[in-house]
């Protein structure tokens, strides 16, 4: 099933979701492989405290509803990030609703050093792009995080978070204009001495 890239073509993951609106476990299983680790990224840079957790119920309702879902890649992939959208909000107004304490002493160990220097870049510069992210008010992070990690078109963005293609364009623009101003801010405070 996989192509030369690693990755499934549209018209695998079309014959996934056949099989898988069937009940083919093993068609759920390799959806879930295949897409999950998109979701956890989306929900991560949206700040999402448990992003593996809020996959897993992402999922779950994906494949509650897939018997009665209609459409190929491009309509499932729409779809998916439409739930992890909502899953997002339910997330946050959790997460106003309730107050989060911690005890350190149940937290795992961090363990020693990270096994190599390349990780240790990735992690701060991932850190930094979710930093700036962050910065962005909640709907153009939202219009953001699913054109360029759920990789979805306008109008599947528009349908999702419930605003007209006009409204999504205007977001990322504005969004991107605000990560380049951001970005040129952190530049310039770096280099100044």
């Amino acid at each position: 099933m996989r192509t030369d890239s690693g990755s499934l073509s549209p018209g695998q993951v079309d014959t996934l979701l056949a099989a898988a609106s069937t009940g083919a476990g093993w068609a759920f299983e390799a959806i879930y492989r295949h897409f999950a680790p998109r979701v956890v990224g989306y929900l991560r840079t949206q700040g999402v405290r448990e992003p593996e957790d809020l996959c897993s119920e992402v999922f779950i309702s994906v494949f509650r509803g897939l018997g009665d879902f209609k459409g190929g890649d491009n309509e499932f992939r729409a779809w998916l990030f439409t739930i992890a959208h909502h899953r997002v909000i339910d997330d946050r107004r959790r997460a106003s609703r309730r107050r989060v304490e911690v005890n350190c002493e149940e937290l795992p160990d961090a363990g020693g050093p990270a096994d190599t220097e390349a990780e240790a870049i990735e992690a701060v510069e991932a850190d930094n792009v979710a930093r700036l992210v962050d910065r962005l008010p909640n709907d153009q992070r939202d219009v953001l995080l699913m054109r360029l990690v759920g990789d979805l078109s306008v109008r599947d963005v528009a349908n999702a978070v419930g605003k007209s293609e006009g409204a999504v364009k205007s977001l990322q623009r504005r969004g991107v204009n605000r990560l380049r101003k951001l970005l040129n801010e952190e530049i310039s405070m770096e280099a100044a001495p």
